[in-house]
């Protein structure tokens, strides 16, 4: 099945609307109408290999909403003109006790939605395009609540942070800090609110403090001002970094009460170091979170449909992707771009 998409042939190719097969969809498979699909920093990341192992050419995007226009004879979960959504995975071995246990993000065999090697042996290839056939496992509803372009960001961004909040109990009496407010940051602060934690931003400047207090932050405080750290020392039980870049991590867990966690759900190419002495003093954790899993994702988005907990987004046409890949880098964005895929015909 052929569809349109946009792809880069190399790491410092622009991206070109091409033609990529799809497989017809199997008995257990969903074929989805694709309506929008988020920019996520990894995208950038893959699309110009500054991780390495790219598989060129390359169709990203794992941030996907859309409708589903075709069902499998053994579909049981989605039906046609469902509006549903599909994150970074597209596959996992189904039985091993991650899977079981509803935590794919940990299988060994997991596949993700672009760059991956799917069931059929060949290049998975993402939401940058017009269409795309899922195992019904993999995908989620999307309820009401929140409009298709609002939600395409949660599949990654969303559930990116949602995990670890949850996980580490962010709630009523939690103070929580969240540092940067990027397009996963911003998400972060939303939840953290609405799951009734005491959320402060620590941001580089005070340049979104306006935004930072309408999405539910109580405090605002800059990291380029020394005093910050001063005058916060031991002030939060939860510190969760959206920031991919080295920093201090003796200065932010400075700012752990006992039995604070530091958790990272950026991931920095650079080496970070630290002193043990940090963590002997009030026993503090410092972590790292990854995506969550299929049922922890759609429990995110019925939260999130619930609380009318959206992305801050700027749609654009599949013909501003490369522009917005370099204001992407240059942090020229709030918070989070989204193709919109009718572009694409």
């Amino acid at each position: 099945m052929d569809v349109t998409a946009y792809a880069v042939a190399s790491a410092t190719s622009p991206f070109a609307k091409t033609v990529i097969e799809r497989r017809e969809p199997g008995p257990g498979d969903v074929l989805i109408e694709i309506s929008h699909c988020g920019i996520c920093h990894s995208d950038i990341h893959t699309a110009r290999d500054e991780w390495g192992g790219t598989r060129f050419p390359i169709v990203p995007g794992h941030e996907i909403v859309g409708t589903v226009r075709e069902v499998g004879s053994d579909v049981t979960r989605h039906r046609i003109g469902d509006r549903v959504g599909v994150g970074c995975l597209v596959e996992s071995c189904r039985t091993c006790d991650y899977c079981l246990k509803g935590e794919e993000q940990f299988c060994r065999r997991r596949v993700g939605t672009y760059s991956g090697v799917g069931k059929d042996g060949r290049p998975t290839a993402g939401g940058y395009s017009t269409h795309i056939v899922v195992d019904e496992a993999f995908v989620v509803g999307v309820p009401e609540g929140i409009s298709s372009a609002e939600a395409a960001p949660l599949l990654c961004a969303g559930i990116t942070v949602y995990s670890p909040l949850r996980h580490w109990g962010a709630g009523p009496g939690k103070r929580v800090a969240i540092v940067g407010m990027g397009g996963l940051g911003h998400m972060a602060v939303k939840i953290a609110s609405a799951l009734g934690a005491d959320v402060t931003v620590l941001s580089q400047t005070l340049s979104k403090q306006a935004d930072g207090r309408s999405f539910g932050a109580r405090d605002f405080r800059a990291t380029s001002d020394p005093a910050t750290f001063g005058e916060l020392r031991r002030s939060f039980d939860l510190i969760l970094n959206t920031v991919s870049v080295a920093f201090d991590v003796d200065a932010y867990l400075s700012l752990l009460d006992v039995d604070g966690a530091l958790i990272n759900v950026g991931a920095p190419s650079e080496p970070v170091s630290l002193k043990i002495s940090s963590l002997f003093n009030g026993r503090r954790t410092f972590a790292a979170s990854p995506i969550g899993g299929l049922p922890e994702t759609q429990e995110m988005l019925d939260f999130c449909a619930a609380h009318g907990l959206g992305a801050q987004v700027e749609v654009i046409s599949a013909d501003q992707i490369d522009a917005a890949y370099d204001r992407v880098v240059a942090s020229d964005v709030r918070y989070r771009f989204v193709i919109d895929a009718a572009t694409m015909g």
